[in-house]
């Protein structure tokens, strides 16, 4: 498979609070997506975007809930947990897109990206943040690359099961390996 040269690398939410081994929210393989991470982010060179999941103040509707049954999430976009990984910050000359929504596809990423760009998504939690994002994209018209050993679920079977779903939508969506994709 060969990369199309106007494709953007999307890095999903590589923060601390799914890094971090203490966290209620870590991707337990999260580790073994940097190498992957960095290696296509050389490859992608400027057309690089990270995003950050944050917050928010919106407690309304199913996010007082979440945030009832979450509670040592809610806190300060500031709060260190919300930073970049430190591979990740290597990266932070690129676009930064900070939303409070699983799904990162919208207006600011679309603003970086164009509205049906080819997006090949990286990042974590397989299960959550990246299929919301890559079924909203694809809903919207892009063409997605999930590449599979460079993002993490929330546990190894979480994450097959997200990316047998998001391998339903072929060809809007398709998943590959970084051996795959570099060729």
């Amino acid at each position: 498979m060969s990369i199309a040269s106007d494709a953007w690398l999307v890095v999903i939410d590589h923060q601390r609070i799914f890094a971090d081994p203490a966290s209620d929210w870590c991707a337990p393989r999260f580790a073994e997506t940097a190498p992957v991470v960095a290696r296509l982010a050389t490859h992608f060179d400027d057309r690089v975007v990270l995003t950050r999941w944050l917050p928010g103040t919106d407690r309304h509707g199913s996010w007082r809930a979440y945030f009832d049954k979450w509670t040592f999430a809610d806190r300060t976009e500031s709060d260190e947990v919300f930073s970049l990984v430190p591979t990740a910050t290597d990266l932070t000359e690129r676009a930064t897109v900070d939303v409070s929504t699983f799904g990162k596809w919208g207006p600011q990423l679309a603003t970086v990206t164009g509205e049906h760009a080819h997006l090949v998504l990286v990042g974590v939690a397989t299960d959550c943040c990246v299929i919301s994002t890559a079924l909203a994209a694809a809903d919207a018209g892009c063409t997605v690359t999930v590449v599979s050993d460079g993002c993490a679920g929330s546990s190894d079977e979480n994450q097959a099961a997200a990316l047998q779903v998001m391998g339903l939508y072929a060809p809007q969506i398709t998943v590959v390996d970084s051996a795959e994709l570099l060729g």
